[in-house]
């Protein structure tokens, strides 16, 4: 039997290569450890690259909101202009024609003034010659309006409006049933009595005992005494209706005929 010899390595080799295997193993190491720092560095490259991008793209939207809103806001301003100018050239023209009023107001004036002092002098005039019911009243209205007409500080327009109310007055006065109390001559004896207007068909009056009637005479201008059976219970019950405390009713009156035009 043949004997079996076993061989050795040398202690040296084995420790060379142990060297060896760990120079390898630490250069890996290094370059792994560098080339994670490089993929470090390059992602935090990214991010600040990616974070300047996503700053860029937001002030961009910002900006471009900001512009739709700037040219929604001029399309309005357009608008209110053309509006404006339209406004203002529809102001100019009623300018035109104010100035063109105004320097007619001189030549108006002096036609208006004589107008409405002939209305004045025909209603006065009038109430004169009018059946005299209210006549203080109707006096003082007519000179309260000459007074008007004379001042210098009312304008002709104010003197115009004066001058028509008087004449709705007067008009309204010949629509109305209306009664009053008022002192008359009748048979030489001054008497208060109720007096029964019924527009300007009919001036009656009657005393407070009810006992004597009377009509006015258009054309002696004076009271004539009414047969007192005859009118007394119709003129008092005018009386009543005027004041409302009787329904609307027929009522036999005196009434005047009507004299032909001239």
């Amino acid at each position: 039997m043949k004997a079996t010899h076993l061989k050795f390595c040398k202690p040296s080799l084995l420790l060379a290569a142990a060297v060896g295997i760990c120079s390898a193993t630490s250069v890996n190491a290094d370059a792994l450890s560098s080339a994670q720092k490089v993929g470090e560095k390059k992602v935090a490259e990214a991010k600040v690259s990616q974070e300047k991008i996503d700053k860029i793209v937001d002030s961009s939207q910002e900006r471009l909101i900001k512009y739709r809103a700037l040219l929604k806001q001029i399309e309005g301003l357009k608008a209110y202009n053309d509006q404006l100018t339209t406004q203002v050239d529809s102001q100019v023209k009623l300018i035109e024609r104010f100035e063109s009023s105004i320097s007619q107001v001189a030549l108006i004036e002096r036609q208006m003034s004589p107008l409405v002092q002939k209305m004045a002098t025909s209603l006065n005039d009038f109430v004169e010659i009018d059946l005299p019911f209210h006549t203080q009243e109707r006096q003082e209205r007519m000179v309260f309006i000459q007074e008007s007409l004379a001042a210098a500080d009312i304008n002709v327009a104010e003197k115009f409006r004066q001058v028509i109310e008087a004449y709705q007055i007067e008009n309204e006065y010949g629509r109305k049933v209306n009664t009053y109390q008022d002192i008359v001559s009748l048979n030489g004896a001054q008497q208060e009595v109720d007096v029964l207007q019924v527009g300007r068909i009919a001036l009656v009056c009657q005393t407070k005992d009810t006992q004597t009637s009377a009509r006015w005479n258009h054309d002696t201008k004076a009271w004539d005494v009414l047969d007192n059976a005859t009118y007394r219970n119709a003129i008092r019950n005018g009386i009543k209706m005027a004041k409302k405390q009787a329904s609307i009713d027929i009522l036999t009156l005196p009434i005047s005929a009507p004299e032909a035009a001239l």
